[in-house]
């Protein structure tokens, strides 16, 4: 693979208006065989103190297990919007993301990041592919991530691969979440995607509110388990249902052998909004 090497973070606030006006028309078969790199990335702490307050994890010198997303995700975008990518941004739907924190990481060590595509396959609904993303302190891996993305087709024949979890136990916790949090979590993240800002910029593509983002429900779940997880995990995830803004969901957990299993459904009827696992 060849990779390109950056010198700072894309701009989100390019590349979103770049992905609409690329249109709805690219096509391909293949993933490009591109990767980007940046070194010795810098925390900023005044950010990830808001981001820990967005996603409810506590302050503390170690990053939250989803905040190294946040910082490779314009490069991901990056990638995905370039030219020769078979699939428009606008439109691709996040059905999965799998983080594996192989040990904490403190907020004041620099990261190596990497972002590359892979495994372009058959979906049920259409076809599928993965972002990867990776960061190392000098040689040493100590995060990757694995983003599942699915392009909407006629049926190809292939199946989704989703994490399965028990039947839970009754709710945790209710959270509500209110109708500001897509701007707030944009805010922090970067990720300024108009279907999670208000109802009228959603409804262009097609929702009858905006949502709220894949990525900090996972956040928001996994800030619930703090101070019970190891050093070293797997979290697993599968978006189902979109949050429509404001919004209320009841958070359901389980112990699995040495792991867990967790739910967020609406708390009116019971849709599935997303599941997953922590081994």
């Amino acid at each position: 693979m060849e990779v390109q090497e950056l010198d700072r973070a894309p701009g989100l606030g390019l590349l979103y208006p770049k992905a609409v006006l690329t249109g709805f028309t690219r096509g391909g078969k293949e993933l490009p065989g591109t990767g980007y790199l940046r070194r010795a990335v810098q925390v900023d702490r005044t950010q990830l103190a808001q981001y820990s307050r967005v996603c409810g994890f506590g302050l503390t010198d170690t990053l939250p297990v989803t905040y190294p997303h946040i910082l490779a995700f314009p490069m991901a975008v990056k990638l995905m919007t370039a030219p020769g990518f078979p699939f428009p941004l606008v439109g691709l739907v996040h059905i999965g993301n799998r983080i594996h924190q192989l040990r904490p990481v403190r907020a004041g060590e620099p990261l190596d990041l990497r972002v590359w595509a892979q495994n372009l396959g058959a979906h049920d609904r259409g076809r599928q592919f993965e972002v990867v993303s990776e960061a190392s302190v000098g040689e040493e891996v100590v995060w990757r991530e694995v983003s599942t993305y699915l392009r909407r087709e006629k049926s190809s024949g292939g199946k989704e691969s989703r994490p399965e979890t028990p039947e839970l136990a009754e709710p945790a916790a209710l959270w509500r979440v209110p109708a500001d949090i897509g701007r707030r979590y944009a805010k922090v993240s970067g990720d300024s995607n108009p279907i999670h800002l208000y109802p009228l910029s959603a409804r262009l593509f097609g929702f009858p509110r905006h949502i709220a983002h894949g990525m900090w429900s996972k956040a928001r779940c996994l800030a619930a388990f703090e101070g019970r997880l190891p050093d070293a995990y797997t979290a697993e995830v599968s978006f189902k249902l979109p949050i429509l803004l404001p919004g209320k969901v009841a958070f359901r957990t389980e112990h699995i052998g040495a792991g867990w299993a967790f739910d967020l459904r609406a708390a009116k009827d019971g849709r599935p909004h997303l599941a997953g696992t922590i081994s």
